[in-house]
C-alpha cells in the first residue's frame, strides 16, 4: 500500500523544548499538517558547544526523524540551524530543509527602520555569526551587534521567565549591548534562541517600547507554508493535525517543561524517549 506524501508528518527538531515555541507557530498557521517533534534533551544545550558537536548532533536527529517518514525537515534551533543547516541540505536532500535564521534574519530586515539591529543569541551562535552575515546579506548598510546571553536559556528551562531577577538579568546584558550602538541605540532586537520567547516579557521590559522584539518562530512558520505549496505538499485534510513528540531523555521533565513553551498541556505518556 502506498503512502500518501502528503499526510506524512513534518519533522521538527531542537536541542531541547525550546523549538516549541516554533512547533506552536506552525501548528497555529498549518492546523491541518503532523508534526512530529524530537528534542535532543539529553545533550541540551547546543550553544555551548563545538560546531563540530552540533553538526554531528544535527544529522543523528535530523537521521532519526527522516526515518520516521517525514516529508520535511524543520531545524527549530537557531544553533543547529546556525552550524548544520547545508550539512543537513547535503545529507537528506532531496527533502525541503528549512532552519530557523534566515527567516528570522529577514523579519529583522523588515522590521527595522534605522538599520540598527541588536541580536541576543547563545555562544556558539553569536560565535558563528550566522545572523551576522545572513542581515548582511539582505540589508549591506545595516549595524549588527550581538551578544550571547547563557543565562536566559537556563531560566526559560526552569519556568522562571518573569520578575526582579529576570529583569535584572536581561538588563545586565542589554544595556551594555544596546550602549554599543551609540546615544540612539538599535531599533530591533532579534531574539536569536528559540528559548527567548518566553522571556519576552522580561526583555521588552527591559528593552523599553522603541525596540522591535523579533523571533523566527512565526517567520519560520509562513517559509514552511510557502515551500509546502511550491513542492506540492500540503495536507488537504479538514481535520486537525496530529503532533507527536519525541525526546532523548526524560519524557516526565520534557513534558513539565515543554508545556509552557508550547502553550498547552504535553502528557508524558505521550513523549517517546529514544536513543541517536
Amino acid at each position: 500500500m502506498s503512502v500518501n506524501k502528503c499526510d506524512q508528518p513534518i519533522g521538527v527538531f531542537d536541542s531541547g523544548v525550546g523549538g516549541l515555541t516554533v512547533l506552536r507557530a506552525l501548528q497555529d498557521l498549518l492546523p491541518h499538517e503532523n508534526f512530529l517533534y524530537l528534542g535532543d534533551t539529553a545533550r541540551v544545550p547546543y550553544g555551548t558547544k563545538s560546531a563540530e558537536s552540533v553538526i554531528k548532533y544535527a544529522l543523528q536527529a535530523g537521521g532519526a526523524l527522516v526515518r520516521e517518514g517525514i516529508k520535511m525537515l524543520v531545524v527549530a534551533c537557531n544553533t543547529a540551524s546556525a552550524v548544520s543547516i547545508d550539512s543537513l541540505a547535503a545529507a537528506y536532500g532531496p527533502l525541503p530543509v528549512v532552519g530557523v535564521v534566515k527567516p528570522g534574519a529577514e523579519a529583522a530586515c523588515l522590521a527595522s527602520k534605522s538599520g540598527k539591529i541588536a541580536v541576543i543569541a547563545t555562544e556558539s551562535t553569536v560565535k558563528g555569526g550566522a545572523y551576522q552575515r545572513t542581515i548582511c546579506s539582505m540589508h549591506p548598510d545595516a549595524k549588527i551587534i550581538a551578544q550571547a546571553c547563557p543565562l536566559f536559556v537556563g531560566l526559560a528551562e526552569e519556568g522562571w521567565t518573569e520578575g526582579e531577577i529576570v529583569e535584572a538579568i536581561a538588563a545586565r546584558y542589554l544595556k551594555p549591548l544596546f550602549a554599543q550602538f551609540g546615544e540612539e541605540g538599535p531599533d530591533t532586537l532579534v531574539l536569536g534562541c528559540t528559548h527567548f520567547p518566553v522571556l519576552r516579557g522580561a526583555i521588552a521590559k527591559v528593552a523599553g517600547d522603541k525596540i522591535t522584539l523579533v523571533d523566527s518562530a512565526e517567520t519560520t512558520a509562513k517559509t514552511v507554508k510557502c515551500i509546502l505549496a511550491e513542492s506540492n505538499l500540503n495536507n488537504d485534510s479538514n481535520v486537525s493535525g496530529e503532533i507527536s513528540f519525541m525526546a532523548t531523555d526524560s519524557a516526565e521533565r520534557f513534558a513539565a517543561v515543554g508545556s509552557a513553551f508550547l502553550g498547552r498541556p504535553i502528557n508524558p505518556k505521550n513523549v517517546r524517549c529514544i536513543d541517536l
